[in-house]
């Protein structure tokens, strides 16, 4: 069996090039560049090897992704506001994200799909929209009216750029001549939101929103 260092001495450029994309982006997609990706699998034990020894970091990586997670910050003087980092700290814009994670596991269910496939989950905004404000008023049941359809559409105005941004979801731009109305705009679930879990809705509502678990990365 190969150490990394091996690995490197033999193939020193490509193995670069997959520690730069992982250092680039807070997700490595075997869309980004499948030659790559498949090197990383075939190669795991060794590049987890070696950020866990170096960095103390863990390689996560799946079939379509790979992430580098990493639990402390060691710079103090970094703040979290001086940190690029996919997080949102309002309680309404903390729930619609767990909720789009549940509307996910819901049409995978549905779907009956798995992250083996080769295509990603797409899904209509406007069932988003409808699956949002249903559980925004079941879960705050005694105040409904503050969770109508206009409600719903200003948290996901902030929620939605962020999930592109991050590379949770890819906006489908439909041909030149077709005219779309917003509720038809499909989007396509990335890989990355594999990663996370709809377990965090269970907690207290009163929790502070800043705890929530978005784990990060060396580069997010």
């Amino acid at each position: 069996m190969s150490s990394y260092d091996d690995l490197l001495q033999k193939q020193k450029s490509r193995v670069q090039a997959v520690l730069n994309i992982l250092l680039e982006s807070p997700y490595f997609y075997r869309s980004d560049h499948e030659e790559n990706f498949l090197f990383l699998r075939r190669y795991q034990r060794e590049f987890a090897d070696f950020f866990e020894k170096n960095f103390g970091w863990q390689l996560v990586l799946d079939p379509k992704c790979a992430r580098l997670y990493k639990e402390t910050w060691y710079n103090d003087r970094i703040t979290p506001s001086n940190r690029d980092l996919f997080n949102f700290t309002r309680r309404d814009e903390c729930l619609a994200f767990m909720l789009l994670l549940e509307f996910f596991e819901k049409k995978l269910e549905e779907d009956a799909a798995s992250v083996e496939e080769p295509d990603n989950l797409r899904f209509r905004f406007g069932d988003l929209l409808l699956f949002e404000r249903e559980r925004f008023q079941e879960i705050f049941h005694e105040q409904p009216a503050s969770y109508a359809d206009e409600d719903i559409r200003k948290i996901m105005r902030m929620v939605m750029p962020q999930l592109e941004k991050y590379r949770f979801l890819l906006k489908i731009d439909p041909p030149d001549d077709v005219a779309v109305e917003p509720e038809d705009t499909i989007y396509e679930c990335l890989p990355a939101l594999w990663h996370y879990s709809v377990q965090r809705i269970s907690r207290p509502l009163d929790e502070n929103p800043a705890a929530i678990p978005f784990p990060s990365t060396p580069n997010s």
